[in-house]
């Protein structure tokens, strides 16, 4: 399950915690990934999947994204994934809980 196969290679690669939900008491910094979607052609999957990296400041928040976008660049060193490919990232703070957040939606082609 390719969802397991980022959150695993995420939690190996970053220095902070890496959910696919988000905790009841969240730490400072941690990055939450989420599938959005996913598809198939020629029997080779792929998924897109967006990124949210958490801090106490914008600041924080922007450094945690690049050093998401580092690590799933990466991610192709791992042989169950054979393409990751930044679609976008910005700033997507929630503006009702004032919670500093970044999103990077990566494409992903998976063996």
């Amino acid at each position: 399950m390719i969802e397991v196969t980022v959150l695993n290679y995420l939690k190996s690669k970053l220095n902070v915690p890496v959910y696919m939900e988000k905790p009841s008491s969240p730490p400072p910094k941690y990055v939450l990934i989420e599938k959005t979607g996913s598809g198939r052609s020629n029997k080779i999957d792929s998924s897109t999947f967006a990124f949210q990296s958490y801090a106490n400041s914008m600041y924080e928040a922007a450094e945690l994204n690049e050093l998401v976008k580092r690590a799933v660049d990466e991610s192709i060193e791992n042989d169950e994934i054979a393409r990751a490919q930044l679609n976008s990232d910005y700033n997507f703070t929630d503006t009702t809980t004032k919670q500093y957040r970044y999103q990077a939606v990566y494409d992903i082609t998976n063996y």
